[in-house]
């Protein structure tokens, strides 16, 4: 690919958004929609930190606007300490789950409901709502036609060991959502459900205790390897043209990295560079495949270093190879999308600024080729 073709990432719009920890795109009645969790407001008069605000907040549900990919207001749904949004649908039924961390202004309330919310043809009204404490990610995925929920969980804060709960895998029982199974954690971030050679993973990260790889037996989850032995935030995984199949493991305080199927578990292939990683994407395109990765925060949570690079990656001969830097503050999640013409577009939201204020931009990018 000759360097006039470079592939790259353009700005092409943002959105005003404060402490936003997550983006999810999806399609419902012929909406192209975006719902943003939001984690905290600035409150006048306080001083900058990652840690206060006001988190009796809301989601921000945006509808893109006809011929273009200019998203417009749409609906709020109460969210106090957004941290995700999970959309998914059972049959012809949608749903929407958001993870809650926290209530108040400070001192804060850790130990909160968590809403999944249902379409009911107009607008999204709460369906079920399930308590927990620090809320920071719901994944549904699907085995033979059993649906699942999973929610990661849980935070180390000083007066609040007492609370902390482990991670927990919901199922539907054909009217709501039922707990199938504990998973040990401390504090937990994220989960990602893939199938490989018939069988059906789960990847769970976790900040204090090792991130771990689960395998479904036929009625739970069980522990195949340990994937990151500290600060995992976040996975992704691809296929190569060869079918050699690849785990992403995104950690924030420790060397990312990229595993690679070896038959039996997923074995060091490569180390990333840099620390601070949230999130990874995935653009599987015609003229190859590329990763994008978001950088959240350097330093410590008194003193966080929030305006860093993020990095879009060429995978090619095995390997991720660096080929755009581009501007982040705080950045918590990227996602793919299709704009109004078909061509790809990637959604990263920024939870913080440069002066670490919550008032930040979720940007929009178009992937150039």
């Amino acid at each position: 690919m000759s360097a006039t073709h470079t592939p790259r990432l353009t700005e092409v719009g943002a959105l005003p958004t404060s402490g936003a920890r997550a983006v999810e795109p999806f399609e419902l009645d012929g909406m192209h929609l975006l719902a943003i969790p939001q984690l905290a407001y600035d409150i006048p008069g306080t001083p900058a930190g990652m840690n206060g605000g006001d988190s009796d907040t809301e989601l921000l549900l945006l509808r893109r606007a006809e011929g273009s990919d200019t998203y417009e207001p749409f609906q709020t749904l109460p969210a106090p300490g957004g941290e995700d949004a999970e959309f998914f649908r059972i049959g012809e039924r949608a749903f929407l789950a958001v993870a809650d961390i926290r209530s108040g202004k400070g001192p804060y309330e850790y130990t909160t409901d968590s809403t999944v919310f249902e379409w009911d043809g107009t607008q999204f009204t709460p369906f079920q709502s399930i308590l927990g404490f620090a809320a920071k990610q719901w994944r549904h995925f699907v085995i033979d036609e059993r649906h699942f929920l999973a929610l990661a969980q849980g935070v180390t804060v000083p007066g609040h060991e007492q609370e902390n709960q482990p991670s927990r895998i919901y199922t539907w029982d054909g009217t709501r959502f039922t707990a199938l199974q504990d998973v040990d954690a401390l504090w937990g971030y994220n989960w990602h459900a893939f199938e490989l050679g018939g069988e059906h993973f789960l990847a769970y990260a976790d900040h204090v205790r090792p991130s771990v790889l689960l395998r479904w037996n036929g009625e739970k989850f069980e522990h195949v390897q340990d994937l990151a032995p500290q600060h995992g935030r976040a996975f992704a995984h691809f296929t190569d043209a060869r079918g050699e199949t690849y785990l992403l493991v995104a950690c924030l305080a420790s060397p990312s990295r990229l595993l690679r199927w070896d038959g039996e578990r997923f074995a060091e292939h490569q180390v990333l560079d840099g620390l601070g990683a949230r999130e990874f994407a995935v653009l599987d395109t015609e003229h190859g495949l590329y990763v994008v990765r978001v950088n959240f925060i350097l330093g410590t949570q008194a003193e966080p270093v929030t305006a860093l690079d993020s990095e879009l990656y060429r995978f090619s001969e095995g390997r991720l190879t660096p080929v755009q830097s581009f501007p982040t503050t705080g950045a918590t999640d990227a996602a793919v999308l299709r704009g109004h013409d078909g061509g790809l577009l990637v959604a990263v939201s920024n939870s913080l600024s440069a002066d670490v204020r919550f008032a930040a931009r979720t940007v929009l990018y178009r992937f150039d080729q």
